[in-house]
This record gives structure tokens, C-alpha cells and sequence, in this order.
């Protein structure tokens, strides 16, 4: 259970990154405060989270024959268009992200997970200091 939360709050966080990083990407808030703000990084990092574990993995494992021709690249192309789905998704509820571009959603899915792997390293002792060796 704590892991699930610390992702989500790693996820909420790498979101924040992205949208205070890269120019292209915003997002809308429930309502004004900074609590709601705060309510709506974590929202949309859940959303995120939920379309990235179903559909980015189903991509994955479809597209896998492309990721080996490619060597890897195109898991640029699929990130930004999940990021875009989560986007678009989050819109429809009538908060959230908002990317004014394809290159733009590339460009913050590659600030998010590069932030995500800086945050899960800096992370990784406090979620193994309750395990048993």
C-alpha cells in the first residue's frame, strides 16, 4: 500500500516537473487554492498511472516487433501519445492536463519519466527499509 502511494506521489510530482519544465504543457486545476492544485497533480498522476498500466503496456506488448526495428525510439512516439490520452481524458472530466502539441507531450513524457527515475532512485532506501532481507 505504500508503494502504490509513494507512486502516485512520485507520479504527481513528475507531473508538476513537467508542467513547470516545459512550456507546452498545463495543467487545470478542480477549482482556485492551492489545495485543489494539489488534488488535481494527484488525479491526474492516478489517471496517468491507470492508462499507462492497461493501454501502454497493451502497446508494448503489441508493438514489440516495431520497439526491436526501431531500437527502442518509438517508445518516444507511444509516451507522447499516452501523454496526450491522458490529456485528452482528464479534459473530458473537465480538469486537468492540457498539451498544446504532439512534440510537446513527447517532450513532457521524457521530462516525466526522466523525473520519475530521478525521484524513485532518490526514494528506493525509505521503500526497502521495511522489507525483510
Amino acid at each position: 500500500m505504500v508503494r502504490l502511494v509513494l507512486g502516485l506521489l512520485t507520479n504527481a510530482v513528475a507531473l508538476w516537473m513537467s508542467d513547470f519544465f516545459v512550456d507546452g504543457i498545463h495543467l487545470i486545476p478542480f477549482a482556485d487554492g492551492d489545495a485543489n492544485l494539489v488534488l488535481s497533480y494527484v488525479s491526474v498522476a492516478a489517471v496517468f498511472g491507470v492508462i499507462n498500466a492497461v493501454i501502454g503496456n497493451f502497446i508494448r506488448i503489441v508493438a514489440f516487433p516495431i520497439y526491436l526495428l526501431t531500437l527502442g525510439l518509438v517508445a518516444l512516439v507511444v509516451n507522447g501519445a499516452l501523454f496526450m490520452l491522458v490529456a485528452s481524458v482528464t479534459q473530458q472530466l473537465g480538469f486537468g492536463l492540457v498539451v498544446d502539441g504532439f512534440w510537446w507531450g513527447v517532450l513532457g513524457a521524457i521530462v516525466m519519466s526522466m523525473s520519475n527515475w530521478l525521484l524513485g532512485i532518490i526514494l528506493r532506501p525509505f521503500l526497502m527499509a521495511g522489507r525483510p532481507a
